[in-house]
């Protein structure tokens, strides 16, 4: 097999730097780029990547996860898979324009039209049910349906599907019980189900033999089922989270993409072997992030087009001869593209979270029920179709200059991180630092206006402000006298992807396309924390690169669902008497918990060099009837964190220790620059104290700044591209220890009053992190600290603008 990765077009473009400086957010009217070199504005998103999105657009419903051609070429449908109102769309091609749509209450990737083209069959999700659609006048309009099972809590959630060529059979294949179904589709019964290797993606039929060929999510394969054997017949290695798939016209060659390690499979059928493998991202050997999941070839079968949803590109491929495949080149789309087709010479991208972060100014109100048009973080981010002529090869140059402006990710970047000399934090992999031992602390859903908008010597809304000084001493002590960060942004937009962010810079496509699902209350398990491992990154979270490094490390909390799986490398590194998630424990007796260990540990000189610790009762449980009330929640966690860093201060590895501290998301608290905007702290001797930080950072930054102390890879293209935090540093140590502030709160108060947001309260189920309405969540929130019938203000989403070559300096919301 020939791994072909990009030619000597990766080696010589280079990614320009983005701006560091704090951001200017806002609704904005986004100018997007006409003609190729004349964009007029760049896109920034809140974690530092942009957006010059090519050619012209049409809007699409709530994250595009796939979209399925006529075979006359003629529509194109689409099905939106998202947290809010999911969809599928009938699309004109040559009038670009939506013909029909259609509201469907559960839905997934699956969609393919009849071989006719007269009827339209659909995934119904979590419903266990394939849709059809007459679409024989351009309307869809649902005839019936096929029942693969009961809805949930029953547990099938049918994935791709696909029809024979005689238009009689109907094929799907699922992601929780892991089957093939046979379906007949005149009787609409089921007639036959095959249990699969592992979690299924899609499933495709060969132009040629009839043959399914079925990409096996979970388990780095294709298998091949023979209708006439009615049976699995062979499989074909594949990377990793092998998703989308596409044959040349004559079946000779299947072509398949590799979410989890930026890869596409080029397999000659007939031999069942992989004939070589492109590598999709900018650069040769980058770590995981390019995130393949979409492809189409060329109308001439010449070239190969893919979409890297986290590189928000196209990347494209000159496969006329394949076995000597080789780049072309890149073409910038907008946000997270996850299908790609191509009509003559018109191609098509669907682009999952469209073209930029926005404000919300139809936010939670307190005085109405929840409405569908109600803007949520989870649904915000509305899709687009992305359309333009194929680009001839002279003129990929071009685009392929813009892709790497957009992109902070280089080689360079991941061999040497910017930095200062003389700083404690190194700038490659083996340099040494004086800091020796890190702990990191992970919180759950705050914004930074929500902690720490009261404070007057950062960019803070005080009126925004639910939990100030008097809430949290603590925080805002340590933000006092060592470094207020006021422009820092989490990575992720929930708790799902958030913790997998916190914990590896990078949340796989499985996360990213699963999470919305069960987020909108259809259905679905909380699969984001380590308990089922097609969410794992290929190389593991952060635990596993200390255990490959030879660095010690020991979680207290944090992924307990990991340290239960086979070889896992949190076995016997978890704090067996620290408990998981659960609003019922106080934080502050977890930090006693951890102080016992730590105590053995030092004295056996044992103390790990890698420490996690979760202290997640910033939570709260809302208005919950007998629960603490959201002050004494988040007043315990504040204390907790108070304990945690004087007892560190003062013990006798404090000279060599440092203490990073963020939230896993922020999800739905207001903010007045962006909901991504939170709290973080960086503690250390070696922290500039009473320091004021502007630079912006986010999650993925910190993990590369505890990577470098520790002498780690980053573990994705996010932490090796993101600023490390050596502006928070000096190489002068301040051995001053923290004493903690007392709580000002009563942290065994409890709600009492059974009001509005406490008979809300009651329908949350919070024995997790967010298995909830969050929306609801943080309007009861606001409610139980600022009263029942107070207004709790729209939170702010912000495009991250920079105009030409320059940054816009215009706040107004215009």
């Amino acid at each position: 097999m020939l791994l072909r990765y990009l030619s000597t077009l990766s080696l010589s473009l280079l990614s320009l730097a983005l701006w560091a400086q704090p951001a200017k957010t806002g609704s904005r009217n986004v100018q997007l780029p006409g003609k190729m070199g004349q964009e007029t504005q760049r896109v920034m998103l809140p974690n530092g990547w942009s957006l010059t999105p090519h050619g012209r657009s049409l809007p699409l419903g709530d994250l595009p996860l796939n979209m399925v051609l006529s075979a006359d070429g003629k529509r194109l449908a689409v099905t939106n898979n998202g947290q809010s109102t999911q969809t599928i769309q009938l699309i004109d091609v040559a009038g670009e324009k939506v013909l029909s749509e259609a509201v469907i209450a559960k839905s997934w990737v699956g969609i393919r039209f009849s071989p006719d083209g007269k009827r339209l069959f659909a995934s119904g999700g979590n419903d266990n049910r394939i849709l059809i659609y007459d679409v024989s006048n351009n309307q869809l309009t649902k005839t019936d349906s096929i029942e693969l099972g009961k809805p949930w809590p029953n547990r099938i959630s049918v994935a791709g599907v696909e029809v024979d060529k005689a238009g009689k059979t109907l094929y799907a294949v699922t992601k929780d019980d892991s089957s093939l179904y046979v379906c007949d589709i005149a009787s609409k019964q089921v007639k036959n189900k095959i249990k699969l290797p592992a979690e299924a993606f899609t499933c495709l039929r060969s132009p040629v033999s009839d043959e399914l060929f079925i990409s096996i999510w979970g388990a780095e394969k294709v298998v091949i089922y023979d209708p006439k054997q009615q049976k699995l017949t062979g499989e074909i290695a594949t990377g990793s989270h092998p998703n989308d798939m596409t044959f040349s016209r004559n079946g000779q060659y299947l072509f398949v993409a590799n979410a989890n390690d930026n890869s596409v499979s080029l397999v000659d059928v007939k031999s069942r072997k992989v004939l070589e493998t492109f590598n999709t991202s900018l650069y040769p050997d980058a770590p995981a992030g390019s995130t393949p999941n979409g492809l189409a070839l060329s109308t001439d079968q010449k070239t190969l087009l893919v979409a890297n949803a986290d590189n928000n590109c196209v990347a494209v491929f000159d496969v006329s001869k394949p076995g000597r495949s080789r780049s072309l080149g890149f073409i910038p789309v907008g946000w997270y593209p996850t299908s790609v087709k191509v009509v003559g010479s018109k191609v098509l991208v669907a682009n999952g979270k469209g073209f930029t972060s926005k404000a919300n100014p139809n936010g939670p109100n307190p005085y109405k029920r929840r409405e569908s048009g109600t803007e949520y973080i989870a649904g915000l981010f509305k899709g687009t179709l992305s359309m333009f002529t194929l680009p001839k090869p002279a003129e990929l140059s071009a685009m392929s200059k813009l892709v790497y402006q957009n992109t902070p990710y280089s080689k360079e970047k991941e061999k040497l991180a910017a930095g200062e000399a003389n700083n404690p934090i190194p700038r490659k992999l083996g340099d040494t630092s004086p800091i020796k031992y890190v702990f990191y602390i992970i919180k759950e859903n705050r914004t930074y206006d929500q902690v720490f908008g009261d404070m007057p010597e950062g960019n803070g809304d005080s009126s925004l402000c639910l939990f100030p000084e008097k809430v949290t001493p603590n925080h805002h002590a340590l933000a006092r006298e060592f470094v207020l960060l006021d422009n820092f942004y989490v990575d992720a937009e929930v708790s799902a992807d958030g913790h997998n962010w916190s914990m590896a810079a990078y949340a796989t496509d499985y996360v990213e396309k699963t999470w919305p699902t069960s987020y909108g209350g259809r259905g679905g398990t909380y699969d984001y924390e380590g308990s089922r491992p097609v969410a794992f990154p290929k190389k593991g979270f952060i635990w596993d690169y200390c255990q490959r490094a030879g660095v010690t490390y020991r979680s207290y909390g944090e992924f307990e669902a990991y340290s239960k799986q086979k070889r896992s490398a949190l076995a016997n590194h978890f704090c067996p008497t620290y408990p998981d998630y659960d609003l019922k424990v106080m934080d502050t007796m977890r930090v006693a918990l951890w102080k016992k260990e730590f105590d053995s540990l030092l004295v056996a000189k044992a103390v790990p060099r890698f420490n996690t610790l979760r202290l997640g009762n910033d939570h709260t449980s809302g208005a919950r009837i007998g629960a603490p009330t959201p002050a004494a929640h988040v007043a315990d966690n504040d204390l907790a964190v108070g304990m945690f860093v004087e007892y560190l201060s003062k013990s006798p590895i404090w000279n060599e220790s440092a203490v990073f501290i963020l939230e896993d998301d922020a999800q739905n608290g207001p903010d007045h620059v962006d909901a991504h905007r939170s709290p973080a702290l960086v503690i250390s001797p070696y922290t500039k104290r009473k320091h004021i930080e502007h630079t912006m950072y986010s999650t993925s930054g910190m993990l590369r700044t505890m990577e470098l102390i520790l002498g780690l890879p980053p573990m994705s293209q996010y932490d090796a591209a993101a600023t490390p935090m050596f502006a928070c540093f000096t190489n002068t140590p301040d051995l001053t220890p923290y004493t903690r502030r007392p709580a000002q709160q009563d942290l065994e108060a409890k709600n009492t009053a059974m009001n509005g947001p406490a008979r809300e309260s009651e329908k949350f189920d919070l024995r997790y992190a967010d298995k909830l309405d969050d929306l609801k969540f943080n309007e009861v929130i606001w409610k139980a600290v600022k009263g029942e019938y107070s207004v709790m203000p729209a939170p702010r989403r912000g495009a991250f603008l920079v105009v030409g070559e320059e940054a816009d300096d215009d706040d107004d919301d215009d």
